[in-house]
């Protein structure tokens, strides 16, 4: 009689099967960069689209960084974006945390916020304009508004957001509300608010940039505008890039308090 014998069961056997070993994230960012670089080249000097090619572009950013114009415009830029991004992020956290946390709040204000969500901050720029006059208060304001709108929101969700089992237990454990406020909402909530910060950061850069080309005698926005007249697209390519390598240092940095802040959050 034959014997029927088990399947080998060893842990070699059933073991699962190991998947591919992923580059590292820093090595993919390289590489994802030198092929855009490549085909930004390409794409250049092919003549498939009228665009000057890398090295033209790195030698009018060579010009302007020697004489301190790239320097100057980068810092206005970025002195107007970093107070308005503040203050509207600093007045965001409590309007967002007294819309979640109180009802009463949250019907007076919610109105008001909802609709001037559905106004473009760009919009707001003529007005701010004819209002404030052209120097830097108006500039400041619409990155204001933007970053303001932008954060209140993800505050709002976040105390909103929170697993009301946490909350229960807490009262039930005698805790009095001040307490769940500081101990259970805010930890809770601070997800939210970094990516709402990252979320208005942007916002205030875009905004900035369109506030620039319309009233400013410096910064980013006014130097891609001043180039656009002479038709000098090397100088247009310089603003963009500096606006983008300023944006993703800035949102890196949050990032990194995000990962530090939230280091109790369960990730993927």
């Amino acid at each position: 009689m034959a014997v029927i014998t088990a399947p080998d069961k060893t842990p070699a056997a059933t073991a699962p099967r190991q998947g591919r070993r992923i580059p590292p994230p820093l090595l993919l960012n390289l590489l994802a960069l030198v092929l855009g670089v490549a085909v930004w080249a390409i794409v250049a000097a092919t003549g498939l689209v009228d665009v000057p090619g890398p090295l033209s572009v790195g030698s009018r950013a060579l010009d302007l960084l020697g004489d301190g114009t790239l320097a100057e415009d980068a810092l206005a830029s970025l002195r107007r974006v970093l107070l308005g991004f503040v203050l509207g992020t600093l007045l965001a956290v409590p309007v967002g945390f007294l819309m979640g946390w109180y009802p009463l709040a949250r019907g007076l204000l919610e109105p008001y916020v909802q609709f001037f969500r559905t106004v473009p901050p760009l919009a707001i720029i003529p007005l701010a304009i004819v209002l404030m006059g052209i120097d830097e208060t108006p500039k400041v304001f619409v990155i204001f508004l933007a970053a303001f709108l932008s954060s209140v929101v993800a505050a709002f969700q976040g105390v909103i957001g929170v697993d009301r089992t946490l909350i229960d237990a807490a009262r039930v454990l005698g805790a009095p509300d001040r307490v769940i406020f500081l101990k259970v909402v805010i930890p809770a909530a601070t997800p939210f608010l970094l990516v709402g910060a990252r979320i208005g950061l942007g916002a205030a850069w875009g905004t900035v940039v369109a506030a620039e080309l319309i009233a400013a005698d410096k910064g980013l926005g006014y130097e891609m505008m001043h180039a656009q007249t002479y038709y000098d697209i090397p100088t247009i390519f310089v603003g963009l890039i500096t606006i983008g390598v300023i944006g993703l240092l800035m949102d890196r940095l949050l990032l990194l308090a995000e990962r530090r802040l939230t280091g109790w959050q369960e990730r993927r």
